[in-house]
């Protein structure tokens, strides 16, 4: 079947400064016959979001942060883009009729309205921020399923896992196996973790991403917000969802079903091809990207993740097992102690008894409602940030 004549999707970048952002917009750069930019959004990073949009050239330019609003209305004057500011119009722009897919790329708990809001107006969703449904997982898939909206997963992982998943929709899954590079500091024991700086946190061996989800790799908190990321992307019991440590980063996760097959996407790391795919979707696109050479990768490795030394693991674990408003706590607790860490408060070590203690302390509900999740959420920030003394 010829495409060539098929219209361009547009394409709603929600976090477009961010390490996700810039990239797929070098992704829809390179296919400008099959994507055009439409709406554009950042936190605070006025400057980049300014070039994009004269790049690119949106409908629609959104920042967050409303102090930077006059300098962006300013550089945007004399073309037709529109310029919004503040959270609220982050939700309002989500819910217009202005483009066919959102990638949702903005960090952390502030997705998850302008991502709700998109599913309510049956908007395609390429899922790129895991805490949206580390949050609120149950809302977010009920309201999918409601709307038949597409939630195609950006990260390596889930995105492996869906992509294992094509043509096996009647086949039903034993187990999933992330992988986990192990970060910087695989093998590493709480003797060195005690002296880690920001710096040190930041240079992960094999991806290049944005301040948080690194400290996160470092942590590998990120692998756990993942499992329980996986759980409600793949309609998974907790007791179906494995991680292995895979240092080369070759696999980016695994399916195994019921007959003992094991199905895996293997690729070298580069985010660019998640991306692609998942706004693409069904089309796989050529590109230019590297290419594994297997005659020159001689070995890949796996095993065990030390949660006996790397904790963020094991409390995401029990956040999975126990449900309900737990990952929301532990998500709230974990985006401070990440600031605080990112700006030398506390230390590496730290971050963990933070989120731990946190979680004993904020009430658990087992059947949250969408206004107890915000509730849970504000109430851990704040828990954390006084424990921090921020």
């Amino acid at each position: 079947m010829n495409n060539s004549s098929s219209p361009r999707k547009r394409i709603a970048i929600f976090g477009s400064t961010g390490s996700i952002g810039t990239q797929a917009l070098e992704v829809i750069d390179k296919n400008r016959d099959k994507f055009s930019v439409d709406v554009l959004t950042c936190n605070g990073n006025d400057t980049l979001i300014v070039q994009q949009a004269l790049q690119f050239q949106p409908n629609i330019v959104v920042v967050s942060n409303e102090q930077k609003y006059g300098r962006i209305k300013e550089a945007l004057a004399h073309t037709d883009i529109k310029v919004f500011a503040g959270e609220k119009a982050l939700e309002e722009v989500a819910s217009l009729d202005v483009y066919d897919v959102m990638l949702a790329a903005i960090v952390g708990y502030a997705g998850l309205k302008p991502t709700l809001n998109a599913i309510r107006a049956g908007k395609t969703i390429a899922l790129a921020n895991k805490e949206t449904l580390v949050v609120a997982g149950d809302i977010v898939m009920r309201l999918a399923y409601e709307k038949r909206v597409p939630i195609i997963p950006v990260d390596s992982e889930h995105s492996a896992i869906f992509q294992c998943l094509v043509g096996e929709i009647r086949n039903p899954i034993e187990k999933v196996i992330l992988t986990a590079s192990g970060g910087p500091f695989l093998g590493k024991k709480p003797n060195y973790l005690v002296n880690v700086k920001r710096d040190h946190a930041l240079q992960h061996p094999n991806w290049t991403m944005g301040a948080k989800i690194s400290v996160d790799s470092a942590t590998l908190m990120n692998k756990g917000l993942e499992m329980i990321e996986a759980k409600w992307l793949f309609n998974l019991r907790s007791d179906q969802i494995d991680v292995l440590v895979h240092p080369q980063s070759i696999i980016h996760s695994m399916v195994q079903f019921e007959d003992g097959s094991i199905k895996a996407q293997l690729g070298l790391p580069d985010m660019k091809l998640p991306i692609q795919y998942a706004l693409a979707f069904p089309q796989r696109l050529p590109n230019d990207f590297p290419r594994a050479d297997f005659k020159r990768i001689r070995t890949l490795t796996f095993e065990e993740p030390d949660i006996k030394t790397f904790r963020n693991l094991a409390l995401a674990i029990e956040a999975l097992h126990k449900g309900g408003n737990l990952p929301c706590i532990l998500n709230a607790a974990n985006e401070i102690a990440v600031y605080a860490f990112l700006r030398n408060r506390i230390g590496f070590l730290d971050m963990t008894d933070v989120i731990e203690q946190t979680m004993q302390k904020v009430s658990f509900l087992q059947e949250p409602s969408l206004d107890d999740y915000l509730d849970s959420d504000a109430e851990a920030r704040h828990y954390a940030a006084d424990l921090i003394k921020l």
